[in-house]
């Protein structure tokens, strides 16, 4: 992205040329003019690509942090310090929640014009280009459609119809994985969109234009989408779609990762990132790293603790206790809370009390790797002191022209290997579930420079390494370590765990109102995001109608492929 301004030029002229002229050729007569072998769609494929994984401040802040990366349970507010308890997101809010709905909502339109574009008989006809269209349509809809539920798909970009339907997930899915095998097919054996200007190279962010990462990539997400699927009701398709991408090639060892590089010239209301909200605000918009992520880690010792995390700053804090009201009595459970949460990361902490019960502890610096807990409430939030617990490291929220950003992730080769470790582990699938598992977790942490050293001295000691246990233990460790691998990428982590049900203590949702902050849906485990009120507003028949089809529009309504 570092030529972004450059493209957007070129754009910007096509973009004015192709509204003076409908025949290029004319360019041609004036000499200060771009010519037709200048001019392709690969100046118009940037733009929906990071729109997708790294759209302004305003939807990364409220779709990405405050509901997908939380709801994910890998990162938490709800300390001392922030703004809000971690309650926030499992209560309804319109304004976070609507962020979400017009982002996604309305992400379809750039996209949807690179495809008209490059579809047969459009301006810059390219049936190559066209078929990394639809992956990218495949990545949009999927990501959509698990957020939300039943959305317009067949209907979405139909220009004659202003109010489309909202179709079945099953009948999105099924769409989908047909799309992504037609755009297999059509890339066939094909490295390049073209030559010179018709080949998209570093204009493609997620794969530089080589063609067969796009079918890997592609092959992969059929395999996620079928796997998902796989047990739901209807789902007849899913057996067959799970072993037509497991006879054909995968995303497959690092340089098959698929990450797209932060941008470090567009502003925060173009393409943000995580430092755009981490130091905008201070401390009352910081996150920290969640408990169930930093147990699931520092308990097995996982290499890539000390990569995803920070040590807790530690420090002196003090818990002051009420003088009267009825938080008088429910003061020491939460202080006794918050300290198990320390005992239990191993921290050597120092407590003194006060004669007027108030509570003072003292934390080592920055020596701890300590989680918090997921959905604090706003009472328990006093004590959950900020400096206890652990943050992200510094390459995940560093603002932009400030060092090494952690580039976006679309889709990894770790995931592949797990995807495929499951279906041999559910009898689906061919080869050594143990194998794959394995090399998932080394791609896995080779995503985080973590050495090889350490890798195999984890694969080899450590008991979370081995699929040694029955189905649905070894279907836990799997889906434990796809989750670890998908930090960062809030979208797939949330999904995990709905569909498969673990890491198991978010999935069971919480039930101690006096500790943690039950929201709207009394402590279940969020299973989509409630439609935004222009969806009610502009297209309230079929809203409706997706409603009564679906079940309320409440978080808490499973999904279609939902078995937990």
């Amino acid at each position: 992205m570092k030529n972004i301004f450059k493209i957007f030029i070129v754009m910007g002229v096509v973009f004015l040329l192709s509204n003076c002229t409908e025949d290029f050729n004319d360019i041609n007569t004036k000499p200060d003019s771009f010519t037709v072998e200048e001019v392709s769609a690969k100046y118009f494929i940037t733009n929906p690509q990071y729109r997708l994984y790294a759209p302004d401040r305003y939807p990364y802040w409220r779709a990405h942090l405050i509901h997908m990366d939380r709801y994910s349970g890998q990162v938490c507010f709800g300390h001392n310090r922030s703004w809000w308890s971690d309650e926030l997101g499992y209560s309804y809010n319109s304004g976070y929640t609507d962020a979400a709905w017009d982002w996604l909502a309305g992400y379809v339109g750039n996209l949807d014009n690179f495809m008209k574009m490059t579809a047969a008989g459009g301006e810059f006809e390219n049936e190559y280009m066209y078929a990394i269209g639809k992956i990218m349509k495949g990545l949009y809809f999927q990501m959509y459609t698990d957020v939300f539920g039943m959305i317009p798909y067949t209907e979405a970009t139909n220009p004659d119809i202003v109010l489309p339907k909202f179709d079945d997930q099953k009948v999105i899915y099924q769409g989908l994985i047909a799309e992504l095998d037609e755009a297999m097919a059509t890339i066939g054996d094909a490295t390049s969109t073209g030559a010179n200007v018709d080949d998209v190279g570093s204009n493609d962010i997620y794969c530089g234009g080589d063609l067969q990462k796009w079918k890997r990539m592609a092959n992969t997400l059929k395999l996620r989408m079928a796997l998902r699927a796989y047990g739901a009701a209807g789902a007849d398709f899913a057996t067959a779609a799970i072993t037509s991408a497991l006879s054909a090639p995968l995303l497959d060892g690092s340089s098959d990762n698929v990450l797209m590089e932060k941008d470090e010239e567009i502003s925060q209301w173009g393409s943000a990132c995580y430092g755009d909200v981490w130091y905008n605000f201070g401390e009352g918009s910081d996150w920290t790293v969640g408990k169930t992520l930093i147990d699931a880690l520092r308990n097995n010792n996982d290499p890539r603790l000390s990569v995803y995390a920070k040590p807790a700053k530690g420090g002196t804090e003090v818990m002051e206790k009420p003088t009267e009201g009825t938080e008088v009595d429910k003061f020491d459970k939460r202080v006794d809370f918050i300290l198990n949460v320390l005992t239990e990361a191993g921290v050597s902490y120092v407590r003194e009390d006060s004669p007027e019960g108030d509570v003072q502890i003292t934390v080592p610096e920055n020596m701890y790797y300590v989680g918090q807990p997921t959905r604090i409430n706003g009472k328990t939030n006093a004590m959950t002191k900020y400096s206890f617990f652990s943050t992200p490291a510094d390459i995940i929220i560093n603002k932009k022209n400030n060092g090494a950003i952690r580039p976006e992730l679309i889709m990894s080769s770790a995931e592949a290997n797990f995807l495929q470790a499951e279906a041999a582990v559910r009898g689906i699938g061919g080869g050594s579930a143990q194998d794959l598992y394995q090399e998932g977790i080394r791609q896995a942490m080779k995503l985080w420079n973590v050495s090889d050293a350490d890798i195999d001295t984890y694969l080899t000691n450590e008991e979370m390494a081995s699929l040694n246990g029955t189905m649905e233990e070894n279907i836990e460790k799997i889906a434990t370590q796809r989750w670890i691998a998908a930090y960062t990428d809030g979208f797939e982590a949330w999904a995990i765990v709905r569909d498969l049900g673990y890491p198991a203590e978010l999935a069971q949702g919480v039930n101690d109102g006096d500790i943690y902050g039950l929201g709207d849906i009394n402590g279940h485990y969020p299973q989509r995001m409630r439609y935004g009120n222009n969806a009610a507003n502009t297209n309230g028949a079929n809203y409706a109608d997706a409603v009564t089809k679906q079940g309320p529009d409440v978080q808490d309504t499973k999904l279609w492929w939902a078995k937990q």
